[in-house]
């Protein structure tokens, strides 16, 4: 069968009764598991992995995929509502969104969220029929070294966001990774800056930092105005949830051209979709001819990364289903749960099983549709939060915020931590120290430590590895590109001679 004569098979199995009936269930039940603040696609699928034993195959992974999606299409809601990101990758929602919503654009910023993240699904969609073995191979060409130097990239461009901050950007950084060596050296087993508390073995969460650093942090700064508008909702009237045609305009493109970049970073085992997330939003705000807006309610600055992050999604599920290696944690469940079923992920599992190959692949589509479907009515139902004056709202915030970081450990000392990142928040927030690169660092700090290491370990302890393969070479440029190009442009714009006056009108005789 040629690949239309197999997607067409698949959409046959995927369009079943049964099977839409649970991508339902299943994108509903992944999109309140993306509300909710340390729960995430990976313990959405991880909490149905049980029922998949009484479950046909391309049942199971039908249902786990629409989790999957559902689960990305809810993490911004928390981020544009509450300034709390559902998990890592919908951080960069908070930059715009929450903004927007503060401005009583919260409508818009939901719409333009589920809109972003169907068209940059569907498009990765497309790409994954067409391009998903030979991108699978380039992935395996992806070793420490690669690895270490596009994480420098990601790093290097998220703290190059702001120009005028740099110095601020990179202490930012450095205090994320900072983080990220607390608790027990995987390489040696030693305990670095564990204090001698048991409960800092195992490190510090990443999705204790987010929701510490932008939910607690937020709540903290509005305490310093919380007297004078305590009885003020932040917006009391709503409208229908849909965009303007402007800010169509300003999305289309910016959605268009960040999709490939989340769908490439999605092939790339482990890298994720914060990586992803945060590219995007970069990437946006250097080729904005306005990226003083951005971070005050930049409608691109949420369509960009709301985009890349659902087709992170989906690119991550290439190197699973082609080569049997996850993509990210949440495939790495969905791996578990095809080998528990009897599966043997690669590219047999096309020969042998194509209902589950090519069922899986049709639900990309369809589920894109069913999470737009469910998404943007529900978006009515959850704007009315911001009717709640603060006084009642940021309690149920911090309520939110405990019960979320607990559920990851469930231990007490992930309050205290919590707390600490708060304050971290609220001081980065007062002395305007940009907090994307504190978050990434946090993010990719421990596996691009690993990778350094590991590099190093291959190349008795050369650095030159880090320079000879293309790959490598190519990422640091970029990485050198990133920092410098907001200095160049500025210095080309100066160079620039002024645009001449309109001569004025003669005077009429």
């Amino acid at each position: 069968m040629d690949i239309l004569q197999s997607l067409l098979y698949g959409f046959s199995v995927a369009a079943t009764p049964i099977n839409l009936a649970y991508m339902a269930f299943g994108s509903v039940l992944g999109t309140v598991l993306g509300m909710l603040p340390g729960l995430g696609p990976s313990t959405g699928v991880a909490l149905f992995l049980p029922l998949t034993y009484a479950m046909r195959p391309e049942t199971a992974l039908i249902t786990m995929c629409a989790i999957y999606y559902g689960a990305m299409f809810g993490g911004s809601r928390s981020s544009i509502l509450l300034n709390i990101p559902g998990d890592g990758a919908a951080v960069a929602s908070c930059f715009d969104g929450y903004p927007m919503a503060q401005k009583g654009q919260a409508e818009a910023a939901l719409a333009i969220s589920a809109i972003a993240s169907f068209i940059g699904g569907l498009l990765s969609a497309v790409a994954f029929v067409a391009l998903a073995v030979p991108m699978a191979r380039f992935a395996l060409r992806f070793g420490p070294p690669e690895y270490f130097t596009l994480m420098v990239f990601a790093l290097a461009a998220t703290a190059a966001i702001s120009k005028e901050a740099l110095l601020k950007g990179m202490i930012s950084l450095l205090i994320g990774l900072m983080i990220t060596t607390v608790g027990i050296d995987l390489q040696s087993g030693v305990q670095r800056f564990t204090f001698g508390l048991p409960e800092l073995q195992s490190g510090i969460d990443f999705v204790v930092v987010i929701i510490g650093v932008y939910g607690i942090g937020e709540v903290f700064k509005n305490f310093e105005t919380i007297k004078a508008k305590g009885a003020q909702a932040i917006q009391r009237k709503f409208g229908r949830i849909w965009i303007s045609m402007e800010q169509w305009k300003r999305s289309w493109i910016p959605i268009l051209r960040q999709t490939p970049v989340g769908f490439l970073i999605g092939i790339l085992p482990g890298a994720g979709g914060t990586i992803a997330a945060m590219m995007a939003y970069n990437n946006e705000k250097q080729l904005s001819k306005h990226p003083e807006e951005f971070g005050k309610g930049a409608v691109e600055g949420l369509a960009a990364p709301e985009a890349a992050n659902n087709a992170c999604s989906i690119g991550a599920m290439i190197p699973m289903m082609t080569l049997g290696v996850p993509g990210s944690g949440t495939t790495a469940v969905m791996l578990g749960a095809l080998l528990i079923l009897g599966l043997q992920p690669g590219p047999l599992l096309f020969q042998h099983h194509p209902d589950v190959a090519w069922g899986v692949i049709a639900s990309l589509f369809l589920a894109n549709v069913v999470c737009a479907i469910i998404n943007i009515p529900l978006a009515g139902a959850l704007v009315r939060v911001l009717s709640v004056p603060p006084r009642i709202l940021y309690p149920l915030v911090i309520v939110l915020a405990l019960l979320g970081v607990y559920t990851i450990n469930y231990s007490v000392m992930e309050f205290h931590i919590l707390v600490l990142f708060g304050l971290v928040g609220y001081f980065m927030k007062s002395f305007k120290i940009p907090t994307a690169p504190l978050i990434l660092a946090v993010v990719v700090g421990q596996s691009m430590e690993q990778s350094f290491r590991q590099s190093l370990m291959l190349s008795d302890g050369a650095l030159s590895i880090f320079v000879r393969s293309p790959i490598c070479i190519t990422l640091l440029a970029l990485a050198a590109v990133s920092i410098a190009w907001p200095f160049v442009s500025d210095m080309i714009k100066r160079k620039e001679p002024p645009k001449p006056a309109h001569a004025p009108a003669a005077p009429e005789e």
